[in-house]
């Protein structure tokens, strides 16, 4: 029901009154609304103040020795001795007003273009980074000035946390309070870190150039200023296509920034960023390498100075091994050709992927190439278990007994490849490709895994690959690999599996006491089924495949070969003859120890290559380092629950199990995933009935041996027999295969023993031997004992003697008779005479004759 006003006045005075109460209330809530927001911001703003005075008063207290690099670090080994101080020996201090403009110029502009303008902290900058921050996270951009970069070199804890940010902006504005621009640049410029634990632009420039910092030209400040950045990712020596990139980047923002003109910075992009560069000269330690390492892990890990940063630090190094290695490139226990011939070596503790020692090269200066973690080089044949028979494993579970034909073959463009012998070796196992370092039946694996599987599991052994093609199945690598990655990706198949980072550090204690951890964790980078299975295909390389020279007897090792050859234009132009390498390498492992060793030239130019002598020393280096640190270890890998073996009958494909009948010759015992182990028995060799009923006889006439022997007539179209002979105690030999049941022995000799073994032969299966042996009598020159025994009864007992004499005489005279009145013996009388017992002495018929002579005579 509508409402009724008296007149309209009334109702315009109502409506009036109900819009002023709905306007207050509205108002109303508007305050609480906005009070509610400024009490949250006034408590906030609090919380934020107690938070950032909370962190600030957790701020360490300047300290000026630190500012300036005076607090070195030590460093300590396995044991937790000390063994080196990074930061006392390599620092040449130059003050701000010896610093030429444009060298303060390069910095400023890569670093901090308005250092002079702030007082600490770049807020411009420092927007920019928040919005960075935010869209990618937390750390994803920074946006220190060179005081902060002063001030987290000096005092602070490496984790990138909204305290240490707040911390470190604190310290920044109270460096900025009590120190000058000039100072704060300076005490910087002193600090900064350059491959080969050198400190300081100063120093750089002695080091790289030869110079002094007024010497330099304007490329060289380029690079000095752009290496800050990323010290050996852009160190001129080691990568001179990405020191070149920076370089130039850091022309151009001085240019940008007004500091030079184009054409100067167009000039100095010219330049070759390694022409000017001088060759180092003071001779390392023998641990320089290592302690190199360690400098780049703390840096890398903790964004912390080293040199100044008053750290502990604990590494993994052994120091005896470390010794040893040296002393092995440095003498003459090896044969090296020259002193051009080099040789990186990385040596892991299996379990921990801790770094054990690094050879970093023959004879290396200070600041010299590292060719066992700086080195990329083509890893030829050693990539083979990591990019082919390891993810065949892995994805396809094959068996170590898995068949592949080595027969001719083309990469799928249809570009021919080969084996290194150029030879083909038809139907093969796994393990005998990899023994045997085929290079088509790696391919195959390859292909049938698939270039994304294979770069996967690759890279969850450490080896990045920026890309992947075919060529990478026998290590045809575009970017190359270093001693120290393929000791990491290899110690993972001796660790059942499990990849841990190679490190050199397992942790730091900061200045304040901080004990920070750095040992990587464990990745499971494959199944121990996989893991297991090409270790012991390793196994074989080392005990009858290529790598035999890098075996010590007793010790259980796993490891690969590998060679890289010259392209045919590299072999004419460095006029390289045939069999001459590039790279020679050996990577291999026990439980306890993994090694990795590299051997090549330092550059390739005439005669700049490894002839066959050559090419065992990476062998050579490996056997005698593993042998060193292994003496006393007997361990051997443990076969997982997950791997069975078997006996399988050879040539078989797919594998079948051996019969018991199958030959021992014919037997290889193989690995296979469990639940995938073949089940099926060969029926090639069946059991097959051996002869029967042997008999031997002997015919003195003949002076011939005889042997036959029964078998039943149902296979006598289908069977033939082996006729195996043995004289005396001599072995068994063929004598002949028949399908006859008999043999004769012609021209046997009294005396000797003749002994038969007859094998029956049915389908290619053999029966087991039926035996049989006789000895040939040895015939005697005089009438035998018990023939004249004989004799002797038949005479009369009384006149024994007599009778025998008178017998005897009545011979002779009878023959002389017959002999009077025929004038000679004619044939006939012959034929019809009784034969002489002596020239019949084993004949029975005429034992009788002999036996009636008596009677005759009288």
């Amino acid at each position: 029901m509508s409402e009724q006003y008296k007149s309209r006045e009334e109702r315009r005075r109502l409506q009036q009154k109900k819009q002023k109460k709905k306007q207050k209330k509205k108002s109303s809530f508007l305050k609480k609304i906005l009070i509610a927001f400024l009490f949250i911001g006034i408590v906030g703003m609090i919380a934020g103040a107690a938070t950032l005075a909370y962190y600030i008063a957790g701020a360490p207290p300047l300290n000026e020795n630190q500012l300036k690099g005076q607090l070195s670090s030590k460093v300590y080994d396995m044991y937790g001795n000390q063994i080196y101080e990074i930061g006392t020996e390599k620092t040449t201090y130059v003050k701000i007003d010896d610093i030429p403009d444009q060298v303060k110029n390069a910095f400023i502009a890569t670093e901090d273009v308005r250092f002079y303008e702030h007082n600490g902290i770049d807020l411009i900058r420092f927007g920019g980074a928040v919005i960075a921050n935010i869209q990618e996270g937390f750390g994803a951009e920074g946006a220190s000035t060179i005081t902060q970069q002063l001030v987290k070199l000096s005092f602070l804890s490496p984790e990138k946390t909204i305290q240490r940010k707040v911390q470190e902006a604190w310290l920044a504005l109270q460096v900025e309070q009590k120190y000058s621009k000039d100072q704060i640049l300076e005490m910087y410029l002193n600090r900064v870190y350059y491959p080969g634990n050198y400190y300081g632009v100063a120093r750089a420039a002695e080091a790289f150039y030869g110079k002094t910092l007024d010497e330099l030209s304007l490329d060289e400040v380029a690079m000095l200023a752009g290496m800050v950045k990323n010290p050996h990712g852009y160190n001129p020596r080691e990568n001179p296509e990405a020191a070149e990139k920076r370089r130039n980047v850091v022309l151009m923002l001085m240019e940008k920034h007004g500091f030079i003109s184009k054409e100067e910075a167009d000039q100095a992009k010219q330049k070759s960023v390694t022409a000017s560069l001088v060759n180092p000269t003071e001779k390392s330690n023998q641990y320089y390498a290592f302690i190199e390492q360690v400098i780049e892990e703390i840096r890398e890990h903790l964004d912390i100075d080293p040199s100044a940063a008053g750290l502990k630090i604990y590494s993994t190094l052994d120091p005896d091994a470390q010794s040893y290695i040296e002393n092995l490139l440095n003498g003459d226990q090896l044969n090296f050709r020259n002193e051009h011939l080099q040789a990186g070596v990385a040596l892991l503790d299996t379990e921990t992927g801790e770094i054990r020692a690094i050879g970093g090269g023959r004879n290396q200066p200070i600041g010299g190439f590292n060719y066992a973690v700086d080195t990329k080089r083509q890893p030829g044949s050693t990539i083979k278990p990591i990019l082919d028979y390891g993810p065949a494993i892995e994805y396809l579970k094959w068996s170590t007994y898995h068949q592949i034909e080595d027969a001719p073959y083309t990469y799928s463009n249809g570009t021919p490849i080969n084996n290194y012998d150029n030879r083909y070796k038809g139907w093969m196992s796994i393990r005998q490709a990899l023994a045997d370092s085929r290079n088509i039946p790696a391919l195959k694996a390859l292909q049938e895994v698939g270039l994304d599987r294979a770069k996967e599991f690759a890279e969850g052994l450490g080896i990045k690959l920026d890309e992947i093609s075919e060529a990478y199945a026998i290590g045809g690598f575009k970017e190359g690999v270093s001693p120290l990655q393929m000791a990491g990706a290899f110690s993972a198949f001796g660790n059942n599996g499990i990849y841990i980072k190679p490190h050199a550090v397992k942790k730091v204690e900061l200045a304040d006491g901080t004990v920070i951890e750095l040992s990587p964790e464990p990745v499971e980078a494959m199944s121990d089924y996989t893991a297991f299975m090409i270790t012991d295909m390793m196994k074989s390389v080392v005990q009858y495949g290529t790598g035999t020279r890098a075996n010590v007897a007793g010790l259980h090792i796993a490891g690969k070969t590998g060679t890289t050859n010259f392209t045919p234009e590299e072999k004419q132009k460095y006029n390289v003859p045939k069999g001459g390498a590039k790279d020679s390498w050996f990577v291999g492992y026990t439980p306890k120890y993994t090694a990795a060793v590299w051997t090549g030239f330092e550059k390739n130019d005439e005669k700049m290559h490894l002839d066959r002598i050559d090419q065992r020393l990476a062998k050579d280096i490996f056997r005698e380092v593993i042998k060193h640190v292994s003496k006393g270890d007997r361990s051997d890998f443990k076969q997982p629950n997950s791997v069975v073996k078997l006996a399988i009958e050879k040539g078989t494909n797919p594998a079948k199990l051996a019969s018991e009948f199958t030959p021992k010759d014919m037997i290889t015992y193989e690995y296979f995933v469990k639940g995938k182990e073949p089940t099926k028995v060969s029926n090639k060799y069946q059991q097959v009935d051996k002869p029967s009923d042997l008999q031997v006889s002997y015919d003195e006439r003949a002076q011939a041996v005889t042997v036959k022997w029964l078998y039943g007539e149902e296979f006598l179209d289908d069977v033939s027999f082996e006729v195996r002979l043995a004289i005396n105690d001599n072995n068994y030999k063929v004598a002949t295969t028949t399908k006859e049941m008999v043999y004769t022995v012609s021209n046997v000799e009294p005396g000797n023993v003749y002994k038969f073994q007859i094998i029956a032969i049915r389908e290619g299966n053999r029966s087991d031997p039926a035996a049989a042996l006789i000895e040939i009598p040895i015939m005697e020159e005089h009438i035998d004992e018990e023939i004249e025994k004989e004799l002797k009864e038949l005479l009369p007992p009384e006149n024994n003697d007599q009778t025998q004499n008178e017998s005897q005489n009545s011979n002779t005279k009878e023959k002389e008779k017959k002999q009077d009145e025929s004038g000679n013996n004619n044939s006939e009388n012959n034929k019809n005479k009784p034969d002489s017992p002596i020239e019949n002495e084993s004949n029975t018929s005429n034992i009788e004759t002999q036996q009636q002579a008596p009677q005759q005579s009288e």
